[in-house]
């Protein structure tokens, strides 16, 4: 953890969720209020087309609603996108850019992740710019180089710590089970934080890096308890309000 940073927990339900999905964002809703609630920050980022009723569930709950793409113009000729103040017209709150699957199966620069996050900061949303490395790039020893020109790239120079998050997801984590050791992650939180903090100076230091990468409620403890971990995003765990709120709530005992 970073000291005086109010950790954040996220979930990305990517394209996963329909109506009868909502009981679960309801519960999670419900299972967050509390004196927890004043220490640690949630979030749920559904699919688009539960974006506005998943807002209106949520409306008396410390439960945060965002969104998990946004296109880098406020409107115009694009069939299909969803634009930043479209997000904000639905009263979410937050937009994950840069994720590796966007990176990945829509070719996604970080010239354009930037330009996303300027957008969704245009809006007034907090913009979660996701990093992260390839399997072959950590093996071949990139791993801190893949992070430096992802966050030179993809990071606005006006971010703050109000309207940025950064999540660290190893690529080669995602959704395969596989985690990296806490020595890893430390690394490479600590050398995002040095970069972060060189560039943006106190607003950097107090910027929040969550990590990402299976995270599940029996490692949930041990990976946000490292230095300059401020907080989870979830992928799968999050489906599910049981497994979402168990990693919530292991800042019960790591703030304790």
């Amino acid at each position: 953890m970073t000291p005086n940073v109010r950790p954040l927990v996220a979930g990305n339900w990517k394209m996963n969720g329909t109506r009868d999905s909502l009981d679960q964002i309801k519960a999670i809703s419900e299972g967050v209020k509390g004196d927890l609630s004043e220490k640690v920050e949630s979030l749920i980022c559904p699919p688009a087309t539960l974006l506005y009723v998943a807002t209106a569930l949520c409306e008396d709950s410390p439960l945060w609603i965002g969104a998990q793409d946004c296109h880098q113009n406020a409107s115009g000729a694009h069939t299909g996108e969803i634009s930043a103040d479209m997000i904000a017209d639905c009263f979410g709150t937050h937009v994950i850019v840069g994720h590796s699957e966007r990176r990945t199966d829509h070719a996604e620069t970080d010239h354009l992740v930037r330009a996303k996050a300027i957008a969704a900061n245009a809006a007034e949303l907090t913009a979660i710019i996701c990093i992260g490395e390839t399997a072959d790039e950590r093996k071949s020893g990139q791993t801190l180089d893949i992070l430096k020109r992802q966050l030179a790239g993809s990071v606005p120079d006006d971010a703050n710590a109000e309207n940025t998050v950064i999540a660290y997801e190893p690529v080669w984590a995602i959704g395969t089970g596989l985690t990296p050791t806490s020595e890893n992650v430390a690394e490479a939180h600590a050398f995002m934080r040095a970069e972060l903090t060189r560039r943006f100076g106190d607003e950097g230091a107090k910027m929040r890096i969550l990590y990402g990468g299976s995270v599940k409620p029996s490692n949930a403890k041990e990976l946000m308890s490292v230095d300059n971990v401020d907080g989870a995003l979830i992928g799968g765990a999050s489906l599910k309000a049981s497994d979402f709120l168990a990693i919530y709530n292991a800042y019960s005992e790591i703030l304790a």
